[in-house]
């Protein structure tokens, strides 16, 4: 961004001591978005003051912080936001420079070779037979469980760069290849783990209220694909003695399941060390579920016309 006299005077007033003073400048130059991050960076390369160049490196991240509240907020608000969007931005997070079209690119690819080994004429599970035989063996996408401070884990270039991830990353994957390869595979709400479940996209099932429900026709474990029946999971939730809902095994919607990741990203932070992150995912976590909340009461709207 071109100097004026008006940054230049913001900048000057960056190293102020008074933290009062150095909010109000921070929400001004925070205002100008990502052109001024150049500015930033400039003044941190010519500065051998580390108070400045630390206040200058938090400066640079509430502007792409702010930047990527503003890219949730319009993705949250469509009616159908695409998965692979949301990983993205939530990857963005972590990584604000990451090119966008590099990762659609490997991603396609992903996608062709999915596609040129499916038909119409497959069951259910083979369909999910050759997604895994892709996935897990062409592309041979590794699961770990969950540790706290393996954080990279979580975003999806980190995963297609090392082949490595968790059941969240590996699960967005796998959901964002399914939807753009028309297969019902949603996830579902089943505590202490993110299960995906093949749901019927053929047969409804009518209730007593008129309502129409999607049955699911078995679950797939996003660390490996190994696939569950309903008692499987049935005999898991008792073990943890947990009563099953019919909430459970509802398809999540997109947003759903991007909230459902950043979640478990901010509960493995580490409470002392990352504090201003928990409180900003904790911002883009409310962001979604008030979208979300307003979408649902949208499309009841609609449906009573």
């Amino acid at each position: 961004m071109k100097p004026t006299s008006e940054i230049s005077a913001l900048l000057n007033l960056i190293d102020d001591p008074d933290h009062d003073v150095f909010d109000t400048v921070s929400q001004k130059i925070i205002g100008y978005g990502k052109p001024i991050i150049a500015n930033l960076e400039n003044l941190w390369e010519h500065t051998t003051d580390e108070l400045l160049q630390e206040r200058i490196e938090v400066l640079i991240h509430r502007v792409h912080f702010s930047d990527l509240l503003r890219e949730f907020d319009r993705w949250a608000k469509r009616s159908q936001p695409e998965l692979i969007d949301g990983a993205l931005m939530m990857a963005r997070y972590n990584y604000p420079e990451l090119p966008r079209d590099l990762i659609v690119a490997q991603f396609e690819q992903m996608r062709r070779n999915a596609w040129l080994e499916l038909n119409y004429y497959l069951t259910p599970l083979e369909t999910i037979n050759v997604v895994n035989s892709i996935f897990y063996n062409y592309y041979k996408f590794e699961g770990h469980e969950l540790q706290p401070g393996q954080n990279h884990y979580f975003f999806i270039n980190q995963v297609l760069e090392s082949k490595q991830g968790n059941s969240y990353s590996l699960a967005l994957l796998y959901l964002s290849l399914s939807e753009l390869l028309d297969i019902p595979v949603f996830a579902v709400d089943v505590p202490r783990q993110f299960l995906m479940g093949y749901f019927d996209s053929l047969q409804h099932f009518m209730q007593p209220d008129g309502e129409t429900t999607r049955k699911i026709q078995f679950f797939i474990d996003p660390l490996n694909g190994m696939i569950y029946t309903q008692n499987d999971v049935d005999v898991y939730l008792s073990k943890l003695k947990v009563e099953k809902t019919d909430e459970m095994f509802e398809p999540l919607n997109n947003r759903e399941a991007i909230q459902r990741c950043l979640n478990a990203l901010r509960n493995n932070l580490d409470t002392e060390k990352e504090d201003y992150k928990i409180r900003e995912l904790e911002d883009l976590i409310q962001l979604i579920s008030r979208r979300n909340e307003e979408r649902k009461d949208k499309d009841v709207g609609m449906s009573d016309v």
